[in-house]
């Protein structure tokens, strides 16, 4: 050992000097290998990052105990180690599992213990080695029997030397491309020979992965090193030729920036030495910053570019300077790129539907198959769902709870009454006032390009002479257009392709054919009297107590108190005016509450009346009378089913048909039908032709503030003519529907839950159908079908034999 490498090893005891420091790899390269001994066995320190070469010079950390008790030992005893890689566990407790077999025998140039107490050594690489054993020493340190291994000779070959020069080349283009190029390390590789040690300075200082220099280093064949060496090195350049390319382009965005910012400031400048009002140029900066932020499409921020630099040449006080203004503020807020991230989950999805509805299974799987198929094909141009119902059955909160489970915005734009195309497409910018139509108003309010937004009302649309508006959405609900929707106001095309429209209407019958032909339309209809009780338990009183302020121990409400309130004062398909009377019983309790009382407690029937009065819905099998020419019909309206009475007298006469109650042309019509029917079976039927010939008809249906219309009265019609003119009464616990042909046939018709609904809840025991309805009666409730007695009737006389008494 030479002079000064004791003197090395005797300053290292006492740690280095201070402040001293090892910052990197040295570029120091030896050319002549140390004439060493070569010991069959070694001590070994596993490393996780650092992979050495022969010939190399290179620091190494040691942040492990073995690690730095086996490094102190060598230094001792004067003897090279060996570096093997491996994981982070390797070498620990004496584990060999993680350690790669070949790795490089270092001698130790120096061991430096910084101020923060951090263990550092220079080493140089003396030769490879394989591991053919490992062992211990008598400390219980790692040990290996090693096999050292020579570079192959390859001088004169004509393949190495091509090969080293195209890697020479490769290597100083890295060092150029460095954010700080060493020109030191570009001499030393020019400098370098010898191709085994071009090939390991390379890989050792050039920045490649530590599993790539592991593979280098295991790969002894001198072609096949350089071979490799030169793809890993071809691969890095070409991600710092992108790299560098792309900081170029940032700088000169940055300083195209710069400029334009130092001139603008300059302007100003200039504005305030004349006496100018630099408002406007300050409100110009602020509006194309924040549109530098909307990341505008390219055809938008053409057209606001265009309009910022009207903005700048006016004054503040021309009429047309707010309006541009507005327009830039919008064009700024509209959500160009935002987008929710959908997080459906199907299973939380049933549960969010579960807990925010009771019932409505059929509606809920639907919309679980909807958002199934969104989750699978998020690209996929799903249908419009259009909810159709009733008042208050829970359309709107349907669209809510879907929202919830998609993790996305809710929007609502109310079409009711809508009657000019410009509130869907906006007003074109060419007066004060105008404004973008409610699709776009909405998506900003949103905040993001995807929510689910609810056009509520859908068959209340109007038309005017300012346009139709149904026409207008047909482009915002066609999955192959909406993606550039153009609203007049914007006066650019704007992308709705991902937001979830979902459409609500009470009928469908006032929508266009071409708008409901792009909806999928589902049907929400009532709820039964159980319904109607469990989701009161459920939601409504909580909900109306928390509103009132007061608690269930105050007030509560019976299941008999609901079921009175139910049938007595409502009756409708959905839950409102059933919501409210809860609503009455909680105010009333929250008066006592606050005057100093105690709350009324349990609500029973029998309270229901001091609370919120007498009851309003008369029950409907009180009124029917048991006298010939009264039947009982059934009705669907927009706000559900219903039953009406269908009322015939005869008074002497000469066979005139006189109709009352408010009919449409298809009721009348069924009656004149039903008329000539009665006529034509009158033998048949027993009736005498002279009651016919002498007598005039009259046909009333009761309410008759109430316009009645509808295709499905014919079997009622005739049973009332029948039951008048055989004096046969008919019986009371029967209700039907249906509509009939000249020949007696029974004719399907529709709402066939909606009025088995409304049959139930006026106490009907019996309900005849047209028999073709009977694949309608999955529909039905199990608990409804379970209450009455459905007959399906083909032919009229089938309904006489069954409705009319002996």
């Amino acid at each position: 050992m030479s002079k000064q490498d004791t003197e090395t090893r005797n300053e290292s005891a006492t740690g280095p000097a201070p402040g001293e420091t090892i910052d990197g790899p040295s570029t120091h390269l030896v050319y002549n290998r140390a004439e060493a001994a070569r010991p069959e066995t070694i001590r070994i320190l596993p490393m996780t990052e650092t992979v050495m070469f022969p010939e190399l010079v290179m620091p190494v950390v040691l942040n492990r105990q073995p690690n730095i008790n086996a490094a102190q030992r060598a230094m001792n005893a004067d003897q090279p180690v060996g570096l093997l890689l491996g994981t982070e566990a390797a070498g620990a407790d004496k584990g060999t599992d993680g350690l790669h077999r070949v790795g490089t025998v270092v001698n130790i140039l120096r061991y430096v213990t910084g101020n923060d107490g951090g263990h550092h050594l220079v080493c140089q690489g003396i030769s490879r080695f394989k591991v053919r054993e490992f062992t211990e020493d008598d400390q219980g340190g790692l040990m290996a029997r090693v096999t050292w291994i020579d570079e192959p000779q390859t001088q004169g070959d004509k393949q190495i030397d091509a090969r080293m020069s195209n890697l020479r080349d490769r290597a100083l283009e890295a060092i150029e491309l460095m954010d700080s190029p060493s020109r030191e390390l570009a001499n030393a590789i020019r400098s370098i020979e010898s191709a085994a040690l071009l090939a390991d300075a390379t890989a050792g200082y050039l920045g490649l992965k530590a599993q790539e220099k592991q593979r280098i280093l295991e790969t002894v064949e001198l072609q096949a090193r350089l071979d490799l060496v030169q793809s890993f090195m071809d691969y890095r350049l070409e991600v710092m030729r992108l790299s560098q390319d792309i900081n170029k382009q940032t700088q000169d965005r940055l300083s195209e920036h710069q400029r334009k910012a130092m001139l603008r400031e300059q302007m100003r400048s200039i504005q305030r030495e004349l006496g100018e009002d630099d408002s406007v140029a300050e409100e110009a900066e602020r509006l194309r910053e924040a549109l530098d932020g909307a990341h505008l499409p390219e055809d938008a921020a053409e057209q606001t570019t265009r309009e910022l630099k009207r903005l700048e040449r006016m004054s503040e006080s021309s009429a047309e300077y707010s309006m541009v203004r507005t327009y830039l503020e919008l064009m700024a807020e509209l959500p160009w790129d935002k987008l929710s991230t959908d997080a459906i989950d199907i299973k939380e999805s049933r549960e969010i539907l579960d807990d925010d509805h009771y019932g409505l299974d059929k509606i809920k799987r639907r919309i679980l198959e909807h958002l199934a198929v969104h989750k699978l094909n998020p690209e996929g141009k799903a249908p419009i769902l259009c909810f159709v119902g009733p008042p208050g059955v829970g359309k709107t909160s349907l669209g809510r709870s879907i929202a919830r489970s998609m993790n996305r915005e809710f929007v609502r734009a109310a079409l009711g009454g809508v009657h000019d195309e410009s509130e869907i497409r906006g007003h074109r910018r060419t007066y004060v006032g105008a404004m973008p139509g409610s699709i776009i108003s909405q998506i900003k309010k949103a905040g993001t390009r995807n929510p689910v937004f609810m056009l509520d009302e859908m068959d209340k649309l109007g038309a005017s002479a300012h346009g139709d508006p149904a026409s207008a959405l047909l482009e915002v609900l066609d999955p192959s257009q909406n993606d550039t929707f153009n609203d007049h106001y914007l006066g650019t095309p704007f992308d709705l392709s991902k937001v979830m429209f979902i459409a609500t209407a009470n009928v469908l019958d006032t929508i266009p054919g071409p708008l409901r032909d792009r909806m999928e339309v589902i049907e929400v209809p009532g709820y039964t009297r159980e319904e109607k009780k469990q989701i009161a338990k459920r939601y409504l009183i909580d909900r109306q107590l928390e509103q009132s302020g007061v608690t269930r121990e105050q007030v509560d409400i019976s299941d008999a108190a609901l079921e009175a309130i139910i049938a007595g004062y409502t009756r409708e398909a959905g839950l409102r005016n059933f919501e409210r009377q809860i609503g009455a019983i909680a105010r009333h309790a929250a008066v006592r509450v606050a005057e100093g009382e105690e709350g009324p407690g349990l609500i029973e029937p029998d309270d229901l009346q001091d609370i919120i009065g007498a009851r309003r819905v008369d029950d409907e099998v009180a009124l029917r009378t048991s006298v010939a020419g009264v039947v009982t019909g059934l009705a669907w309206t927009p706000a559900g089913g219903d039953i009406l009475f269908v009322e015939a007298s005869r008074s002497p006469g000469n066979g005139k048909l006189t109709i009352t109650g408010q009919l449409g042309d298809v009721m009348r019509e069924s009656a004149q039908a039903a008329l000539s029917l009665v006529k034509a079976r009158a033998s048949v039927l027993g009736i005498e032709q002279e009651h016919l010939d002498k007598s005039d008809i009259h046909i009333h249906v009761p309410a008759g503030a109430i316009k009645k219309d509808g295709p499905s009265a014919g079997v009622a019609l005739y049973t009332a003519l029948v039951s008048l003119l055989t004096d046969r009464k008919v019986r009371n616990d029967v209700a039907m529907t249906g509509e009939i042909s000249l020949r007696g046939q029974v004719l399907p018709i529709g709402g066939v839950k909606e009025k088995t609904l409304a049959a139930h809840q006026a106490g009907i025991k019996t309900v005849l159908l047209p028999e073709r309805n009977a694949r309608d009666e999955d529909d039905i409730p199990d608990n409804i079908r379970e209450a009455l007695d459905i007959r399906y009737v083909g032919e009229v006389s089938q309904a006489i034999d069954i409705a009319l008494e002996d």
